[in-house]
């Protein structure tokens, strides 16, 4: 497909407008070269995003059982509430926008009920982002209380890789401890590696191989014996919300994703919002302001002790606005029984393929479940990469490749709530005969997809060469 710039045609023009009536205000500094533009028609503008809308898969095409990603469908009805001109036409400095204050007011107590938490901010833009602001606050707690010996933050193998990055852009050292046999927290290696240098630990329960560690409390006990706190990785949230709370799990602060267990959009460069919740004792260090109320008007306040902004204003609100409608939506009861929803959805494909393909960890799984290709891999010489980009030839997006890495060759599956019985026997259909065309012609496999626009890529020059800019002939 021809870029914007390929199509440009010089002296073509998609608007016209009117003479100048106005004194032409001449800049002090203005570029030495006008930037080369492309120059299109509308129609060419129109067509150019319309075929790259058709080039993109994502949850309202078909199945996306993107592993540790949530991809659940987004309920139109969200992008309704945020398009209301009472959100859309306000200022975040404005202090009368009472309603935009109770929302988020309202979501914040939503949320900390869910999280098991005393106070949120909205400010983080990004999951990662709130992964950074938890630990700017872990690491502002030790430092108000004279812990500067603590340097050192505890990631199991099974982490998400923003965990340890995050850490190591906060400061810390990352401390890489091992799962045990049964794929959670070998308990006597953190015992060994815990001591008066920890900061604290960074986890998600469930973790990546959809496990529910049963022996959380232990975990965050031992933590904080040594003196350390308790960080939580919210980005599987979506199995346990309403059912178990990470504030009862032993967990300080938590950062949640809302375009994963609260429906808005997720990826594709656009808004997000990575929320992080804490404990009272934190409460004091977290970003930007509060809402408070006072003789029945909410106002913002500051902190005493904040660890100062992390974003402009008050993070993205309109994404709030999307999670808030879901909440509303969903009801004290609906929030649990998504929750449920998830894990039967998530048992049932499981169910379908592990006759067939090897399951890291069998047993029952939470969210999301982990096969492993390695055997497959010996006997046929068919990757995970290969199976995964065979799925494309079915429409349906590839699970998560070669992750976690403690599982070698690994797909990582989540069906996610919003997907029906018939949707995941679809998908298991195309998973058992793609394991037929491995058996009966493996070799075929090394070039799938056969039928999506774009085919196998190379990826080790598309990773170490990158494109990232038209260059002009002239």
């Amino acid at each position: 497909m021809k870029t914007l710039f390929e199509r440009s045609v010089k002296g073509r023009r998609c608007t016209i407008l009117p003479e100048n009536d106005v004194p032409v205000y001449e800049f002090a500094e203005t570029r030495a070269v006008a930037p080369r533009l492309p120059e299109l028609s509308e129609t060419d503008i129109s067509r150019h995003y319309t075929k790259l809308a058709q080039h993109t898969f994502g949850v309202n095409n078909g199945f996306y059982p993107l592993g540790s990603c949530t991809m659940k469908y987004n309920p139109k009805i969200n992008e309704e509430a945020a398009a209301l001109e009472g959100f859309t036409q306000i200022h975040p400095t404005q202090q009368d926008a009472q309603g935009s204050l109770r929302l988020l007011k309202t979501a914040e107590k939503y949320l900390c009920e869910i999280t098991g938490m005393d106070e949120m901010t909205f400010t983080p833009a990004a999951g990662a982002h709130g992964e950074l602001t938890g630990l700017m606050l872990i690491k502002k707690y030790h430092e108000v209380n004279g812990h500067t010996q603590r340097v050192k933050i505890i990631v199991p193998d099974s982490a998400h890789g923003t965990n340890p990055a995050s850490s190591s852009m906060c400061g810390f050292t990352v401390v890489n401890i091992p799962s045990s046999e049964d794929g959670c927290v070998d308990l006597d290696e953190l015992r060994k590696a815990v001591g008066e240098d920890t900061a604290g630990l960074m986890l998600t329960n469930p973790n990546t191989l959809g496990i529910f560690d049963k022996n959380i409390k232990q975990i965050t006990d031992i933590v904080h014996e040594a003196g350390g706190l308790c960080y939580y990785d919210g980005a599987n949230l979506n199995a346990v919300m309403g059912i178990a709370r990470p504030g009862d799990m032993g967990f300080d602060c938590i950062h949640l994703n809302l375009h994963k267990s609260f429906s808005t959009p997720h990826g594709g460069g656009g808004p997000g919002s990575g929320p992080v919740g804490c404990k009272s004792f934190l409460a004091e260090f977290l970003p930007s302001q509060r809402i408070v109320e006072e003789a029945g008007t909410l106002k913002w306040e500051d902190r005493k002790d904040s660890i100062g902004m992390v974003r402009s204003f008050h993070g993205n609100f309109l994404v709030v606005v999307k999670a808030f409608a879901y909440l509303v939506t969903l009801g004290k009861q609906g929030v649990p029984e998504t929750a449920k929803n998830a894990v039967l959805n998530a048992n049932y494909l499981k169910h379908l393929l592990e006759d067939t393909y090897e399951v890291a960890k069998p047993g029952i799984c939470m969210h999301e479940f982990v096969l492993t290709l390695e055997n497959l891999k010996k006997e046929t010489g068919v990757s995970a990469m290969d199976v995964a980009k065979a799925l494309q030839d079915y429409g349906i997006h590839p699970p998560t490749m070669y992750f976690p890495l403690n599982v070698h060759e690994a797909l990582m599956l989540e069906p996610t709530e919003t997907e029906s019985k018939e949707t995941l026997d679809e998908a298991a259909a195309a998973f058992l005969d793609i394991y037929k065309t491995i058996q009966e012609n493996p070799e075929s496999l090394h070039d799938t997809p056969h039928h999506s626009y774009i085919k196998r890529p190379d990826e080790v020059t598309a990773a170490r060469h990158p494109v990232l800019r038209y260059r002009f002939d002239d």
